[in-house]
């Protein structure tokens, strides 16, 4: 059964088949094949983080993703002016504003959007002016949230990596705090959304969070596939988001 559209919206990153194509070279297999098989699966949108190494995706591949997809494109980008002018360029729907670190093997932790607003103010009031939907990937911190509000960013993303790596009360602590952020952020008129490090097992709690309207998964979808199907995987995740709300 299709989920109601006022349903928590799913994106679906395709990192990670580039890294597979990537390890071998040539074009095999396709990330953007890939995207539009999720999005027949139930993907609301597709997330690409073209990262300055380009060790997954590549500029080709925003290029085609744009001629291709019939659903949002969100574009996970560092702070830096080469990629601001790949945004400008491309218009996709979104940017999502990420840390990034060369020697990293994923990104580690939230921007520190509260520590750098000076440099982050001329690149989202570029990325706004030409109608591209920023968000601001945070840790769940009322500081950040403080900042993306003076930044004029109309969505945050909190890294929800911290609370998939713990366990017991730990993890319920960090739960609350993801809870805590995402009101506040609504509250401020900042849409929450939320992603990293989910999968079957610890969606749920973050897809209960009512402010939450959209979780972008990726690195977990990818290997499950290898076991159920891209497909299989992405509908099953679906499931499980839609359980919970």
């Amino acid at each position: 059964m299709p989920h109601s559209p006022a349903a928590l919206r799913l994106g679906v990153n395709i990192d990670h088949v580039a890294t597979i194509r990537n390890a071998r070279g040539g074009g095999h297999p396709d990330p953007v094949k890939a995207a539009l098989l999720a999005v027949k699966a139930g993907a609301d949108g597709i997330t690409a983080h073209l990262r300055e190494d380009r060790r997954h995706i590549r500029d080709e591949d925003i290029a085609t993703l744009m001629a291709a997809l019939t659903v949002p494109l969100n574009l996970e980008m560092a702070a830096t002016q080469e990629m601001l002018g790949i945004a400008l360029r491309h218009r996709p729907h979104a940017a999502c504003i990420v840390p990034e670190k060369r020697e990293e093997r994923t990104t580690e932790g939230g921007l520190d959007a509260a520590g750098q607003i000076d440099a982050l103010r001329p690149i989202v009031g570029a990325l706004n002016e030409a109608g591209i939907r920023v968000s601001l990937f945070i840790e769940p911190d009322p500081a950040q949230i403080e900042a993306a509000i003076r930044l004029d960013a109309p969505v945050v993303e909190f890294h929800t990596g911290r609370y998939a790596h713990l366990t017991g009360t730990e993890r319920a602590e960090e739960l609350r705090r993801l809870s805590d952020a995402a009101a506040l952020a609504a509250k401020n008129g900042i849409e929450p959304h939320a992603g990293h490090g989910l999968t079957y097992d610890n969606v749920g709690p973050i897809a209960a969070i009512p402010q939450v309207a959209e979780l972008n998964i990726g690195h977990f979808l990818i290997g499950e596939a290898i076991f159920s199907g891209l497909e299989g995987s992405i509908r099953e995740m679906r499931r499980q988001m839609d359980l919970a709300r």
